[in-house]
């Protein structure tokens, strides 16, 4: 599913989070082996802090500041 249609999903970004559970239950909780699926779900959730603002909330979501923490320790391979 695309971001777009992530975004206008109830609540948003969930396919992207179950993903993750699916991926870390088939790889024993492995989660360098789901690096893929946590990146799909912080770019849905940096897309809908951005159409919502960073005061808006979903379960889907971690806040928007431990959003961006994560996903700057992600750009630089922490």
């Amino acid at each position: 599913m695309a971001v777009k249609e992530d975004l206008q999903t109830n609540p948003p970004c969930h396919s992207k989070a179950c993903a993750i559970q699916t991926c870390l239950q088939k790889h024993n909780y492995k989660e360098e082996k789901c690096r893929k699926e946590v990146d799909a779900l912080y770019d849905c959730c940096n897309a809908f802090y951005q159409a919502k603002g960073e005061d808006a909330s979903t379960v889907s979501c971690p806040k928007y500041s431990l959003l961006k923490l994560k996903m700057k320790q992600r750009s630089q391979g922490v």
